[in-house]
C-alpha cells in the first residue's frame, strides 16, 4: 500500500529546463468560442462559465488515458493552457499577463452523457469534467521567450483526421479577462493553471484513438486513449 506521503505534487514539464511546474489548481473556462456555442445550441453569456479540475487530472505529453467508468460518450476538446507564477484577488486586466509564467496545448475531455445529464438537471459538472486523466497538457513554453500568444492556429486531430481548428484571436474572452474575471472568485496562486475554451468541432473518442492536439508557437500533446480499467 502506497504510503500517505509518498504521494506526489502534480506537475508540468516545462521546455528548456529540467525543473517542473508546480500545479496547485486547475480552472476551466466554458462558452469562450462563439463557433462551439452556436454547435452546442447554447445562448452566449456575459462571462464564460468556470469549473474546475483536480491538479492530478492533469496527464504529460505521451500518456495514455484508460477511458472513463459510466460514459458511452467521451470527448475531446482542445484548449490553450495558461500557467500562472503570480496572481492576487481583483486582478486588472492590463496587469493579467504579468502573472502569466507560460502556456501549454491542454485536451478537457468530457463525459459528454453525463454533462447533458446534469444539464438538464441543473446538476454540478464535476462527474462529467473532473475524473482521473481529464486533462492532458502539454510541455509548457515559458512566456518570457515566446512572449502572450494572442493569435495562431489551435487545432485538434483523431487518429490523423483534424477535427478542430480556429485561432486564438476567436476566443470571446482573452486570456489576460479571463485571469481577471477568475480572480474577482478565487485568489489566483502560483502554480495554478487554467483552461480557455475550446473551438468548433468537439466530438467523440473511443480505446484505440490517438489524439493529437496543437496551438501555434506554443506546441502540442499527443495522448492514446486506452480500454476501461476493470
Amino acid at each position: 500500500m502506497t504510503e500517505l506521503f509518498d504521494y506526489y505534487r502534480p506537475s508540468l514539464a516545462v521546455r528548456g529546463i529540467e525543473r517542473r511546474f508546480p500545479a496547485r489548481r486547475v480552472f476551466c473556462v466554458g462558452w469562450n468560442y462563439l463557433d462551439h456555442i452556436k454547435e452546442m445550441d447554447r445562448k452566449r453569456v456575459p462571462q464564460p462559465p468556470v469549473f474546475m479540475k483536480p491538479a492530478d487530472a492533469l496527464l504529460p505529453d505521451g500518456g495514455e488515458i484508460p477511458f472513463p467508468a459510466q460514459t458511452r460518450n467521451l470527448h475531446h476538446e482542445v484548449e490553450l493552457v495558461v500557467a500562472l507564477q503570480g496572481g492576487g484577488l481583483n486582478i486588472p486586466a492590463e496587469e493579467a499577463l504579468g502573472h502569466v509564467y507560460g502556456y501549454g496545448v491542454g485536451i478537457d475531455l468530457t463525459r459528454r452523457d453525463l454533462q447533458e445529464k446534469a444539464r438538464k438537471g441543473g446538476e454540478p459538472w464535476e462527474t462529467s469534467k473532473s475524473f482521473d486523466y481529464s486533462a492532458p497538457v502539454s510541455t509548457l513554453r515559458r512566456a518570457s521567450g515566446t512572449g502572450h500568444p494572442a493569435k495562431g492556429r489551435i487545432w485538434l486531430a483523431v487518429n490523423g483526421e483534424v477535427r478542430q481548428e480556429a485561432d486564438l484571436e476567436d476566443m470571446i474572452r482573452k486570456p489576460a479577462e479571463l485571469i481577471a474575471q477568475i480572480s474577482l472568485f478565487f485568489e489566483l496562486k502560483p502554480g495554478d493553471v487554467i483552461f480557455t475554451g475550446t473551438p468548433a468541432g468537439v466530438g467523440p473518442v473511443k480505446p484505440g484513438d490517438h489524439v493529437t492536439a496543437g496551438v501555434e508557437r506554443v506546441g502540442d500533446v499527443h495522448i492514446k486513449v486506452g480500454r476501461p480499467r476493470s
